[in-house]
């Protein structure tokens, strides 16, 4: 598996367990987690990078610092609980909670619009590959919290992220 970020390097060189620094790779991003209280300690994500990584492929992550944060995680299906059919624990996909499902929507809309304020729902539904129901539900929980509003007309407005709202600048 192989992600990509941009990133603020601090020292270009290979992270391990050993010489991490914590660090946030993205953030805006952190800090909203952070804010909504579905973030963990700084660090704890690469801590279970390795120790998961092992556990599941017999090998370590990469993460490389660079102007653009990669990571590698080895996969390895000898190693995986439902790899082959051979195997005899269920093959049950994980479910992800519906509330961590709205959270993901609502960071991926909060996003999209700090990049794109003009992005219709519409719009918002084609580049997040999600339902105009899911992302209509999004839109109005986002409101109802107060991290978003729209301005002006209908047709010509602007959707507007309280960012003093959704990052905490003070952390």
């Amino acid at each position: 598996m192989y992600t990509e970020n941009a990133n603020r390097a601090t020292h270009g060189e290979l992270i391990t367990p050993n010489n991490l620094e914590p660090d946030p790779k993205n953030p805006a991003i952190a800090a909203f987690f952070r804010n909504i209280g579905l973030a963990d300690e700084l660090g704890s994500g690469v801590r279970n990078l390795f120790k998961y990584g092992r556990r599941y492929s017999g090998q370590d992550p990469q993460l490389i610092d660079g102007d653009v944060f990669r990571i590698i995680v080895p996969l390895d299906d000898s190693y995986s609980f439902d790899a082959g059919s051979n195997k005899t624990q269920s093959k049950t996909p994980i479910k992800t909670s519906k509330s961590e499902n709205e959270v993901l929507i609502e960071v991926l809309i909060l996003s999209h619009l700090q990049e794109n304020p003009k992005m219709t729902q519409k719009e918002m539904c084609d580049v997040t590959g999600k339902s105009k129901m899911a992302v209509q539900s999004a839109f109005t929980a986002l409101q109802q919290k107060g991290l978003l509003r729209r301005e002006g007309a209908k047709m010509n407005g602007i959707w507007v992220v309280e960012s003093s709202k959704v990052v905490n600048t003070k952390s």
